[in-house]
């Protein structure tokens, strides 16, 4: 096995040639894989696809927000974790008997989960869910919202179910037709009540969320589902109207769209191929989102490479700021830390306590490999089982936190690693991971008619949607 000091000195010294961007409209590498890094995506894959397979609810497919520490469901997690079922059915992980089995019980649960106006005893309401559900029971956990981002991102994992399984036996044929029904549901129109925006979200006890989806982020997929139902779309003037709210600036060299957290830049992209396929915004500017969001990821590794607050061991190889766990909300030595937080870099804002997620390279691998798998090559070779373990990596750390040993009167210990794992951080790397390497979901999401609507309405041609 090689030492850190010899993989940080082999990406340096081929730096101009293999982690320098590569100006393109396409918005994907055309860098080919070695046979080191098609080793360690295999093993990475399987071990990041055991967590939705082996922590989900058996009985009804929820899947928690975290493990191991006990978690309530997260309905996002769910929509990774359905999608991540058909990898591992076209990775060998479990059959397709298995996947469909487990995919029948999901969408069986999400097809009857109460819903009502009810704040509590229920799953949803207009068919749409809440953030965090009960693992046992399926029912709202304490007071969450109502969230469409979340009930978005479980549509993206539902309609993948429902474009892969295509046979004609019972299960497969009544797991399309649950899926269609589930995404039927959703009343995109009632929680527009400042339209054209869709707002973030209701709660049953003061009303609707006062933000709405505006500014480029991980609402892309909203906003497509919502455009593309066959029941209660919204208007087409949505997606103009939310463009108007981007922020388009140049940040560390890169002139694109700008949003901090590297995640809005990577989920909507899972589900949708958006290479080589324009809306009259990015028309306009020349590029299309996939290299937007390839612009994005260089810009945040520039950001850490600059490393302006002196953070430890940010380097070319470890970087990448986006919502993830942090040590703790306090100060230790003038220095602010965090805990769960949207961090990220962008002329929009810079949020930054020295603390990485690995999912923020791992999510843009299919934008960025050059500089997205040594990365993760190098977190998990130099910090070893502290932060890669069962489930792949775990979901974030930072290494200049220091806290009191365990041991009276011990020494400080540099150096935090968290004990969880996030699904919504774990899904973006099993299934980027994916898309780079064989453009499986892309494919298989192209073949829906409800995201080729919406992204018709959206104004969306060229490409594969000719």
């Amino acid at each position: 096995m090689k030492s850190i000091a010899a993989l940080l000195l082999g990406c340096l010294s081929l730096h101009s040639a293999y982690c320098q961007p590569k100006q393109r409209v396409s918005g994907t590498s055309t860098t080919r894989l070695n046979n080191n890094q098609q080793a360690f995506l295999d093993s990475l894959q399987r071990d990041t696809f055991r967590y939705f397979w082996e922590t989900a609810n058996p009985d009804n497919g929820l899947v928690p927000d975290r493990a191991p520490r006990p978690s309530f469901a997260s309905i996002a997690a769910v929509g990774f974790g359905l999608t991540s079922y058909l990898v591992g059915v076209e990775r060998g992980y479990i059959t397709r008997q298995q996947a469909a089995d487990r995919t029948i019980k999901t969408l069986r649960f999400f097809a009857n989960a109460p819903q009502s106006e009810n704040a509590a005893n229920v799953s949803g309401y207009k068919g749409f869910f809440y953030h965090f559900l009960d693992m046992k029971t399926g029912e709202r956990f304490k007071q969450v919202e109502l969230s469409t981002i979340d009930t978005a991102l479980l549509l993206g994992g539902i309609l993948s179910s429902q474009s892969y399984f295509d046979k004609n036996t019972p299960v497969e044929t009544e797991i399309r037709q649950l899926a269609e029904q589930v995404y039927r549901r959703v009343d995109w129109t009632w929680i527009q009540p400042r339209k054209p925006f869709v707002s973030m979200g209701w709660h049953p006890e003061k009303g609707f969320i006062k933000n709405d989806w505006k500014g480029y982020n991980e609402a892309m997929l909203l906003y497509v589902l919502a455009l593309g139902s066959p029941t209660h779309p919204v208007e087409a003037d949505a997606w103009s109207a939310w463009t108007k709210t981007y922020d388009w600036e140049t940040f560390q060299g890169q002139t694109h769209v700008n949003f901090d957290p590297l995640f809005g830049h990577q989920y909507s992209h899972i589900w949708i191929d958006f290479r080589g396929i324009n809306d009259s915004y990015m028309t306009g500017k020349g590029i299309d989102y996939a290299e937007n969001s390839r612009r994005a990821t260089y810009a945040n590794r520039a950001y850490c490479l600059e490393n302006p607050a002196k953070w430890q061991d940010y380097g070319p190889t470890i970087w990448g700021l986006t919502a993830c766990d942090g040590p703790k909300d306090t100060v230790v030595n003038g220095r602010k830390f965090f805990s769960y937080r949207a961090r990220g870099a962008a002329s929009t804002q810079i949020v930054d306590d020295g603390t990485i997620a690995p999912t923020a390279a791992g999510g843009s691998m299919a934008f960025a490999p050059e500089i997205c798998i040594p990365a993760l090559q190098t977190m998990k070779t130099k910090y070893g089982a502290k932060l890669y373990g069962d489930y792949g990596f775990r979901d974030a750390f930072n290494p200049t936190y220091r806290y009191p040993a365990r041991i009276s009167n011990g020494p400080t210990t540099m150096g935090w690693f968290d004990i969880d794992y996030l699904g919504i951080d774990q899904g973006p790397i099993l299934l980027m991971a994916e898309n780079l390497r064989t453009e499986f979901i892309w494919k298989l999401m192209q073949r829906n008619p409800h995201i080729r609507k919406g992204l018709q309405r959206a104004g969306f041609t060229g490409g594969w949607l000719k």
